[in-house]
């Protein structure tokens, strides 16, 4: 449904076309209560598939759970952050974040991937708009979802749609039958990503069929300063990024936006005494 831009709103975040399968009751359950649900693609999804081809699955997605196109920015491709490389823009996306917020002021809630180990831009993703969150919109409600993980699975195998105990307690929506089945058929709707979902849908089938439940849970910047679970991560077992590459782009990057508001905060004091 066509949605007002002084409406409250509510934010959802991705690191790539297909993530939205996480938080589709979340999504419809925006919509239900009057709320314009946003959504920002924070990479190109560029390594499994033509971008241009994973956005148009994923608006037809979000179209058919009643999100409107002109509410979903693909802002990994507007400031070409690549599928995987996110370690190497946290200073465009954190910069692009700010900026998104600063266009809308209406935000109540905002819905990130969680800090769980599965996939490095996950995690990013999640640590970026955590900290950013936090300067700009305090007052703002923050809800981590789970994708997957790793945490108790050896080699290639992960545990989907699976909050970590140590992300802290669970909020838990219980998701009727014609829902559920409605959301294992949009799982199907990424035929460019049929190899990850061969592995994926399974698994994702089962939690639906068996529980049938969304999972949410609230954040803390304090799980930054330590790896989401005992180590190793899934993602360094396949072997996509370690653990200390990526918590030192993250110091490195908050190094940076901490010297920059002193910049800032000095430049405003001097304006204010002349």
């Amino acid at each position: 449904m066509p949605t007002k831009v002084d409406t409250p709103s509510a934010l959802f975040l991705f690191a790539h076309q297909d993530d939205e399968f996480g938080v589709f009751a979340a999504i419809e359950q925006a919509v239900h209560a009057g709320r314009r649900v946003v959504c920002v693609y924070a990479t190109d999804g560029a390594v499994t598939a033509d971008p241009e081809r994973r956005e148009a699955e994923s608006l037809a997605v979000l179209a058919r759970l009643g999100v409107a196109r002109q509410d979903v920015l693909f802002l990994g491709r507007q400031l070409a952050i690549g599928d995987g490389q996110l370690h190497r823009h946290l200073d465009t996306l954190g910069d692009g974040l700010a900026g998104f917020l600063n266009q809308h002021p209406r935000l109540q809630v905002c819905f990130v991937p969680a800090w769980e180990g599965g996939h490095p831009d996950h995690d990013l993703l999640h640590a970026v708009a955590v900290e950013v969150l936090a300067k700009r919109a305090p007052a703002l409600s923050v809800w981590q979802y789970p994708l997957y993980n790793g945490d108790h699975c050896r080699g290639v195998f992960f545990r989907p749609l699976t909050p970590l105990s140590e992300n802290g307690p669970v909020q838990r929506t219980t998701i009727g039958w014609p829902a559920r089945l409605r959301y294992l058929r949009l799982c199907l709707a990424y035929p460019s990503q049929w190899r990850t979902w061969i592995g994926l849908f399974p698994f994702v089938g089962l939690h639906y069929l068996c529980r049938g439940v969304q999972q949410l849970q609230p954040v803390d910047r304090l799980r930054l300063l330590q790896p989401p679970h005992a180590r190793p991560l899934y993602y360094e077992r396949r072997a996509f990024l370690d653990w200390p590459t990526l918590s030192a782009a993250l110091a490195c990057w908050k190094d940076r936006m901490t010297l920059d508001e002193a910049a800032h905060a000095t430049a405003k004091d001097l304006v204010d005494d002349a």
